[in-house]
């Protein structure tokens, strides 16, 4: 009766019909698995629509929606240049070129995971249980990214805890990934990939209605580049309609850095190796089942992650122009004649007295009430400042207040299916990698590991829950989160698995070398330059005493990503160490490749 009172009677059936649906999709899943084919690469047969949904709904969560929606509340629209990425090398290059020879080639090697394939091309074991390793230890990261991007709605839009919403939320996904496999996440995820497209139509739509138009909003938005905070002002921002400031050598230069190296680069290349995408090329039976997917594919992917950035962006004009009043003193003029002020943020003590809240100082647009005697003054400001200065609150944040009731509900659809379309996926891949990968590659036991499988996914989600109760504050969290694991995945995967698709002189040697190497530069790179990384470990501070990088006085450096690294050094050893080794047989490629 509590929870009822609290959330509606109406928004708890909406959402229980929706679970229920969910379950059932799992147990269909479940009834039409009958082998380790089926458990894990849904019988080869899927039909193009239902992939193209499910790689999606797979590849796009709460983290691009709630996670870089926020981001692009912070930073603006120069985040669209990674929706044109997502399409381009996402979709187009990933359908076209890669998913056609990766479909060919595991059903010549008879793959059923991302790491058994590249094992297989290289006839090495150990490269198969390096990548199950790796994918099985640090998957989990980026499930606690989507995790903590879908409690966070949860808990603003319904009021429950979000350690109660965390929990729920991660056994119900749970509930239909360990039992009905890749079919049970496919047919949930295409689900799941029409109401996600559905709810962001709606808010955009909504979005420009609330603003006047699409001409007065984006005009709103441009006008708007005065009010950007002196922090971001600082590292190159410009306005949420223009790039930052490019160049290198200076601070000032930092935010084109984070937003092209680690947000575009680091997620838009590093799809590419994604286990749990890359598998879906070989869940259908032909290319020309691929060609198809390509169309649903990028208008899908153009939908939820241009909307999001879209919105995220128009949500500063909303909020200054619909949102709550702050109260503070003006410490300086920004525009006078638009009546723009940076002012010190006051709050009321017990005794009904003006006392200025340490360090928060705001821009805003003045609403014209002054208290003349205690020299304060209102106004409204950007969305990161009624988010509370969390960029992973903004979108929350801006459905509650400027959407209808009835679209919060749609919205929270909208974001489990993001959230459990992408855990599904990333869960089921968790509990392949140690299983089929690990497990099966050990003991030599093939097609006896789904036991140890389900295992996995268990042990996966109780990592990834703990990752999402620990790690959930601190800025971009969710956004930082994908960006590694992406650049990981690019760096130790995307060389060796280009290889194993396209060049015939690649050896087992330099796919081993060239794994273990981006590896090896990834790991470096976060521990000892990233700057919000290396603090975060706290072991460069110890040995510098104080400095948060070893390159901390080499401007950018700090906050380049490690994909702009670590995988032009990965591609090197691949190509250079697989020129100076032994080939693989001629037979062997035969039957990867054909005649």
């Amino acid at each position: 009766m509590l929870i009822a009172q609290t959330v509606g009677i109406w928004t708890i059936i909406v959402v229980l019909a929706y679970l229920f649906l969910v379950l059932f999709l799992g147990w269909l899943g479940y009834r039409k698995t009958q082998n380790a084919t089926d458990y894990l690469l849904g019988g080869r047969k899927t039909h193009p629509v239902v992939m193209a949904l499910s790689y999606g709904a797979t590849f796009i969560s709460t983290s691009a929606i709630v996670g870089f929606g926020g981001v692009a509340g912070m930073f603006g629209m120069s985040l669209l240049w990674l929706t044109f990425l997502n399409i381009f090398v996402g979709i187009f290059i990933a359908f076209v070129f890669l998913g056609g020879p990766t479909r060919r080639i595991g059903h010549r090697l008879d793959a059923h995971t991302f790491p058994e394939f590249i094992g297989r091309r290289f006839q090495s074991k150990f490269i198969q249980i390096f990548a199950g390793l790796t994918i099985f230890l640090f998957i989990p990261l980026y499930a606690a990214a989507v995790m903590i991007g879908g409690c966070e709605f949860i808990e603003e839009q319904l009021g429950i805890d979000y350690n109660t919403a965390l929990l729920l939320f991660t056994i119900i996904t749970a509930a239909y990934v360990v039992t009905g496999g890749l079919k049970g996440v496919m047919y949930t995820d295409a689900l799941q990939g029409v109401i996600m497209f559905v709810g962001m139509i709606i808010l955009l739509v909504f979005t420009y209605i609330k603003l006047g138009g699409i001409t007065n909003a984006h005009q709103s938005l441009t006008d708007m580049s005065l009010l950007a905070p002196g922090k971001l002002t600082a590292i190159g921002h410009r306005g949420w309609t223009a790039m930052p400031a490019f160049g290198f050598g200076d601070v000032k230069y930092n935010l084109w850095w984070v937003i092209i190296s680690t947000l575009t680069l680091g997620v838009g290349i590093g799809v590419l190796a994604q286990p749990q995408l890359a598998i879906r090329f070989m869940t259908v039976k032909s290319k020309k089942e691929l060609n198809r997917a390509v169309v649903v594919g990028g208008v899908f992917i153009l939908i939820m992650t241009g909307v999001a950035f879209t919105v995220g962006s128009l949500s500063n004009a909303y909020f200054l122009n619909h949102g709550n009043d702050l109260t503070g003193r003006v410490v300086k003029t920004i525009d006078q004649e638009k009546g723009y002020a940076a002012i010190q943020i006051v709050a009321k003590d017990e005794a009904g007295k003006y006392v200025d809240v340490e360090g928060k100082i705001a821009p805003v647009k003045l609403s014209g009430v002054v208290d003349e005697v205690a020299g304060i003054v209102t106004g409204k400001s950007i969305a990161v400042i009624y988010a509370g200065g969390s960029d992973s609150k903004i979108i929350p944040t801006y459905i509650k207040t400027a959407m209808p009731g009835w679209f919060g509900l749609l919205f929270l659809l909208t974001l489990l299916s993001a959230a459990m379309s992408t855990l599904s996926s990333q869960f089921h891949v968790v509990g392949t990698s140690i299983g089929r990968d690990v497990y099966e590659t050990f003991s030599g036991k093939h097609g006896q590991g789904i036991g140890v499988t389900r295992v996995g996914i268990l042990i996966g989600i109780v990592v990834a829950l703990l990752w999402s109760y620990y790690a959930r504050s601190g800025g971009m969290i969710i956004a930082r989160a994908t960006s590694i694991f992406f650049g990981l995945c690019a760096s130790a995967f995307l060389p060796a698995y280009f290889g194993a698709l396209f060049f015939k002189r690649a050896t087992k040697a330099g796919a081993i070398a060239s794994m273990i190497t981006g590896f090896i530069a990834t790991t470096f790179w976060l521990v000892f330059v990233n700057a919000k990384e290396a603090e975060a470990m706290g072991l460069v501070q110890k040995v510098t005493g104080g400095k948060t990088s070893i390159l901390a006085d080499y401007p950018n450096w700090p906050v380049v990503d490690q994909i702009v690294v670590a995988l032009p050094v990965s591609i090197l050893v691949m190509i250079i160490v697989s020129l100076i080794t032994k080939k693989s047989s001629h037979e062997h490629l035969e039957r990867c490749y054909g005649k």
